[in-house]
């Protein structure tokens, strides 16, 4: 009994800092943890806990339980998909389909950046007063003030 609140103390432990992790945006590093969250509880259900086995057990005994009870193939099942996600998570972290963390990010490849066709701004030739309007000495801030007309401040 004492084995089984363990296992799953530990299980639900990991299940938990897993999902901070996913929270967090760290999917590659939270399915990782999932996978081995769910080692203790597997251990446990199949019987090879360390704290599950008793004294004495002999093999016979484990074999007819693996044949007979569905709890053994349960923790059977939580095995394979712990080692399913373990090698799913190392392959995509090598092959660079996520982030890793800590790693430094990929560059682009090498050589020369395609050329952008440069479209220059034409000069704008200095306005003159309107015939009308006498120069007020504000030449600079009537730039000024035309582009925050034009912005609409």
């Amino acid at each position: 009994m004492l084995s089984a609140a363990i296992s799953f103390i530990l299980t639900a432990g990991g299940v938990a800092f897993a999902g901070l992790r996913a929270y967090r945006r760290r999917f590659l590093s939270a399915t990782r943890w999932f996978a081995v969250a769910l080692l203790p509880a597997g251990l446990y259900l199949t019987g090879l806990f360390p704290l599950a086995s008793t004294i004495g057990r002999e093999f016979a005994d484990w074999a007819t339980k693996l044949v007979f009870d569905p709890r053994v193939w349960t923790g059977i099942a939580l095995l394979g998909v712990s080692a399913v996600l373990l090698v799913t998570t190392r392959w995509v972290g090598r092959r660079g389909g996520a982030a890793v963390e800590g790693a430094p990010e990929r560059r682009a490849a090498a050589g020369p950046a395609p050329e952008r066709p440069s479209v220059a701004p034409t000069p704008k030739a200095p306005r003159k007063p309107a015939a009308g309007k006498p120069e007020d000495g504000l030449g600079d801030f009537a730039d000024i003030e035309e582009i925050l007309r034009k912005r609409g401040i």
